[in-house]
């Protein structure tokens, strides 16, 4: 049996690393965790110490890509825009009226543009990593950076929540208290208590992580298959996997910025929820 190549690193399997073929033998090397898992850049990641990885240089790189992009539009505003301050201010301006005022509004909403901002770049960044050359790889679908992201906004809406209410109002705001319930109303209070203080930072992370990871697998999948295709008649199927592969990129390409546009949209909600008087 004819065994896939792989690079030095056990760990990870991409299409061009293997010499593996359909009627040679061996197996489809199907994508799975390990796609995920990669080896310490420097360090070693057997929790005795410091390591830096590939996700983590990604993460890095896309925080100076941002804070470059956005330096170099708004360094030397002019009163006519050039090209980059026109793409900058479009994007900055779609975050704050599209998002922030619509879902807080403009007077409670204007002191939180620049955090919303920040998170919907940022996100959408990690994810394009996805389909960029050489990089290939949501950094989003590594759980740890959505739940940290998901850790700020929850922190946030704790906090504006006992600012804003107080104690009792905080308790009747996370357990959404109406009398009018009657005797529904320990239950519905208990649902509603575990769902805000400990569902809601979960699936607003899972939500990013999930569709990132999946998407991830699929293209992994398409490009190795038509990898693995490629061999005797195989050559045919090969093709469609290959479209597959551009569909499923142009596909996942839309699904960056949706995913990043929910992602701060759930925080404007958050955010509004918390600021509101009426529960």
């Amino acid at each position: 049996m004819k065994e896939p190549a792989v690079s030095a690193d056990p760990t990870q399997v991409l299409a061009f690393e293997t010499d593996c073929h359909i009627f040679d033998g061996c197996g489809f090397p199907a994508p799975g965790l390990h796609s995920f898992l990669f080896e310490p850049l420097w360090g070693n990641a057997d929790g005795n110490g410091l390591y830096f990885n590939k996700p983590m240089l990604l993460a890095l790189l896309g925080s100076f890509i941002i804070v470059g992009f956005f330096w170099a539009a708004f360094n030397k505003p002019k009163v006519v825009p050039g090209k980059l301050q026109m793409v900058a201010e479009s994007g900055y301006d779609f975050i704050r009226r599209g998002v922030v005022y619509e879902t807080i509004g403009k007077k409670e909403g204007e002191k939180y543009v620049p955090l919303v901002v920040t998170l919907f770049f940022f996100v959408w960044m990690m994810n394009l990593w996805s389909i960029i050359p050489v990089a290939q790889f949501p950094v989003t679908s590594i759980i740890a950076y959505p739940m940290v992201l998901a850790l700020i906004v929850y922190v946030l809406w704790v906090s504006l929540t006992f600012k804003r209410h107080g104690f009792v109002g905080f308790f009747k705001n996370v357990t959404g208290y109406d009398k009018s319930l009657g005797a529904v109303l320990p239950l519905s209070m208990t649902i509603e208590f575990f769902s805000n203080l400990l569902v809601r930072p979960f699936t607003h992370a899972v939500r990013l992580f999930a569709n990132m990871f999946a998407g991830h697998t699929l293209l992994l999948l398409f490009t190795i298959a038509s990898w693995y295709l490629l061999n005797g008649i195989g050559f045919a199927y090969a093709g469609v996997s290959f479209v597959m592969t551009i569909i499923m990129t142009a596909f996942e390409l839309f699904i960056q910025a949706v995913q990043a546009y929910v992602f701060v949209l759930l925080t404007c909600t958050y955010i509004q929820g918390a600021l509101a008087e009426n529960h």
